[in-house]
């Protein structure tokens, strides 16, 4: 059976039809759900303004966000989640403290504190935006290597999960896991004890005056208790 003009007109134009159809279907829906996905009720005025810090520092250049950006250095959609306010504000504050050890440098760039802060707030509101998992390294639905690696040497708790979920691998290391920031951490029980230790990761200079390691407000009095019997386990 041979194909006619006619045929081939009418397979075109209700493929052609077909498909306009789907895509302005899906655009209006993806519109629709705009405001839920984004959370666009905690657009505040704090969170536009970091979003200008982060375009007037140009910060693309080097990073991804949402998709667009450089390659040279992290994905930050979810840099909220792996750092956690006190990890950006030390990143963004003292670059050449924090990227020492590390190939890739980042430049200072002498932010004020009201930008850091609203950098902050901006990067909080797009680490809570629903992008359906992505980008992949960061989705909840995939085991990081870094914790399957930890799991491997000393097994779950929820010490182990805390000591993973406050970012404390962005700057230590335990074994052949974290990075080298700040100091490894197989020895910390060795050097205090659990109460000692627990009140030095939420506050270090109470314990250590000498301490490089910023406060660490976030974690609450369980949890730094829980970090620590988890620490004093590895000595």
């Amino acid at each position: 059976m041979s194909l006619t003009k006619r045929t081939a007109w009418w397979i075109f134009l209700v493929g052609t039809l077909s498909s306009l159809i789907l895509f302005l279907a899906l655009t209006i829906d993806t519109h629709r759900q705009v405001a839920v996905l984004t959370n666009a009720d905690r657009l505040t005025d704090q969170v536009v303004a970091g979003k200008r810090v982060w375009e007037k520092y140009n910060c693309n250049d080097c990073h991804t966000i949402l998709g667009f950006g450089g390659y040279y250095a992290p994905d930050m959609t979810r840099s909220y989640k792996r750092l956690g306010a006190v990890g950006i504000q030390e990143r963004v504050t003292k670059p050449e403290v924090v990227f020492a050890k590390s190939w890739r440098k980042m430049p200072q760039q002498n932010l004020s504190k009201q930008e850091i802060q609203d950098l902050v707030a901006f990067l909080k509101w797009v680490n809570d935006i629903d992008t359906h998992d992505w980008p992949p390294q960061d989705s909840a639905k995939m085991p990081e290597s870094s914790i399957r690696k930890l799991i491997a040497m000393v097994g779950m708790s929820p010490g182990a999960a805390l000591f993973k979920e406050r970012g404390c691998l962005a700057c230590h290391r335990i074994g052949q896991v974290g990075t080298d920031v700040g100091p490894t951490l197989e020895k910390a029980g060795s050097k205090y004890n659990k109460e000692n230790l627990a009140q030095y990761i939420i506050n270090p200079k109470k314990v250590d005056p000498k301490s490089k390691m910023p406060e660490q407000p976030d974690v609450k009095p369980l949890e730094a208790e829980r970090i620590a019997e988890f620490l004093m386990g590895l000595k």
